[in-house]
């Protein structure tokens, strides 16, 4: 039996997809303890992480690496004072000490609260107040020490503060150093499956970032993640673009791909390098591989090289344009599945394993999940029609893999599941086939002589111009309309901005739509207003229009 099937229970229909996944699991599960040392325990030198970076360095890490390895940090942190509930902040970037930071956090019970580096001080001093974090362990690069304390000189706080790979940084003990001489043996810290593992804070797109804890039942949700939607394989390796502060690195670079005996591929680099990703698809054999519609929009402009062993490709984090999925496709022989979650929740829909994908939809519901259409009133949308996505509990009210509460915001956390469910805020719609379709965020849809239109579908067509790198589609305030649909571009090298090409990108698109989805106005800029994480800020371009 491997070790998702101790504690997950499968159903597949008459075709063989699965058609339910049940986790079962104890009240006292602990990711670091009943995963990884049970994998360790069993198969010490199985693979678990293959780690390298732009300076030709390479570290190959088993199983039993990460049990003795994360036995060492806990340790370490322990001795210093850090316990269960304690809360950590974590800014390592993609260094393999993450891994070893995550899996010895867990085991203390303590809070782990991933951070990106790029995070400025106000952006520090926001969350360390929020937080009250015990502590923080953050990389010697980028500025990041200089930056914590210039946040902690704002907010008064005293955290204990470690920083790895470096003895130098004023206030910060080597993490890396107390490591090595540190006890290998650990005994293990009682926590229960309820209790807070995990706080992400969110992109802060419509207000500030608001802190989303998830408790430790959470990895085990992450099985339809890697198994069913990013295909990753027992003894694969998968390889998912993303830095460790954004919640997409659970979903891709720890809980799922090691609960389904996949290793996990991490490149630690700054600059995206389109070619430099393939070569390390190439030189490693990645069987698996998971990043944002930006990469394969790159990948599919510079031209998409061979990856024999390349079997499976996924995507998520915005839409993804139907000209990139039919060329990459063409290219590789791979179609792109798309996917669709929250940080509040792990993977919602998805073209999972055993169906085949299809261009522009978001797949299928998650077998974990009972999920509907529903309009303002609470009513069940009619398929064809707009709805937002919501989740129904089950009987008894225990949802795996949905949020356990916002930080110190319960209004916001009984607002969002008002109603007895759960409201995400994105509207989406069922095609014919029942496979579902994002709209965008209700917020972002556009009411325009008496329709209402989704900015999503109009910025795949634009996509499709060659000049157009990046856009985002919103409604302006128009007198005849209500609102006009307005679309902000930014255009490639070797193009400007003028009144032929203008009118060349409004006729394109507007051959494409239907009438009442016509561009009305475009405006060209040199950027794009954005979140920490990469989020165009749509509220940001409509308060400016």
């Amino acid at each position: 039996m491997s070790i998702y099937q101790k504690y997950c229970r499968e159903y597949f229909d008459e075709s063989g997809a699965l058609k339910k996944f049940e986790p079962i699991y104890p009240a006292d599960f602990n990711f670091g303890y009943d995963v990884v040392d049970c994998i360790a325990a069993e198969t010490p030198e199985k693979r678990a992480m293959v780690w390298c970076n732009t300076r030709n360095e390479e570290h190959i890490f088993t199983f039993e690496d990460i049990r003795k390895y994360s036995n060492k940090v806990a340790n370490v942190l322990s001795e210093a004072g850090i316990k269960r509930g304690d809360r950590v902040m974590v800014i390592l970037k993609r260094h393999y000490e993450y891994w070893f930071v995550a899996v010895a956090l867990h085991k203390l019970g303590a809070v782990m609260i991933p951070a990106t580096h790029m995070l400025t001080v106000k952006d520090l001093e926001y969350r360390i107040n929020a937080s009250r974090a015990d502590a923080i362990i953050c990389t010697p690069w980028d500025g990041v020490p200089e930056n914590v304390r210039a946040a902690l000189d704002r907010t008064g706080a005293h955290p204990l503060l470690w920083c790895v790979q470096s003895d130098s940084k004023e206030g910060f003990a080597d993490l890396t150093k107390a490591m090595e001489s540190a006890d290998s043996e650990l005994e293990r810290v009682p926590t229960l499956a309820t209790d807070p593992m995990l706080m992400y804070f969110t992109s802060g797109t419509t207000g500030d970032p608001k802190g989303v804890i998830h408790d430790f039942t959470y990895p085990l949700a992450h099985v339809v993640t890697a198994k069913y939607w990013q295909q990753a394989e027992d003894g694969g390796l998968h390889f998912t673009v993303a830095e460790t502060g954004w919640a997409k690195a659970s979903w891709g670079k720890i809980y799922g791909q090691w609960l389904v005996g996949s290793a996990v591929m991490v490149y630690d680099f700054d600059n995206f390098d389109p070619k430099q990703l393939t070569n390390i698809i190439n030189r490693y054999g990645v069987t698996s591989f998971c990043a944002p519609p930006t990469v394969y929009r790159y990948l599919v402009r510079k031209g998409v090289p061979d990856m024999p062993a390349l079997r499976h490709a996924s995507t998520a984090g915005e839409t993804l344009a139907a000209e990139v999925f039919r060329k990459f496709t063409e290219r590789t022989g791979i179609p792109l599945c798309e996917g669709y979650g929250q940080t509040e929740t792990t993977l919602l829909m998805g073209n999972l394993r055993g169906r085949e994908p299809r261009e522009g939809t978001m797949g299928t519901v998650s077998p974990m999940y009972h999920i509907e259409l529903m309009d303002k009133h609470g009513n069940l949308t009619p398929r064809g029609e707009i709805g937002e996505v919501v989740i129904v509990p089950p009987g008894n009210g225990r949802q795996i893999g949905i949020f356990c509460g916002y930080l110190d915001n319960e209004k916001q956390y009984r607002h969002v599941w008002r109603g007895g469910v759960y409201h995400t805020g994105d509207a989406a719609w069922q095609d014919e086939d029942g496979l579902y379709r994002f709209h965008g965020r209700f917020d972002d849809i556009i009411k325009t002589g008496g329709f209402r239109v989704g900015p999503y579908e109009i910025e795949n067509v634009l996509m499709e111009h060659p000049a157009v790198v990046e856009c985002s589609v919103i409604g302006v305030p128009d007198e005849l309309r209500g609102q006009a649909i307005k679309a902000v571009i930014v255009l490639g090298d070797g193009y400007s901005p003028t009144r032929e090409l203008e009118k060349e990108i409004k006729d394109l698109c507007n051959s494409k739509l239907a009438e009442y989805k016509w561009i009305r106005i475009v405006e060209f800029v040199t950027g794009m207003p954005k979140t920490i994480s990469g989020k165009i800020k749509k509220t940001d371009l409509r308060q400016k229009a």
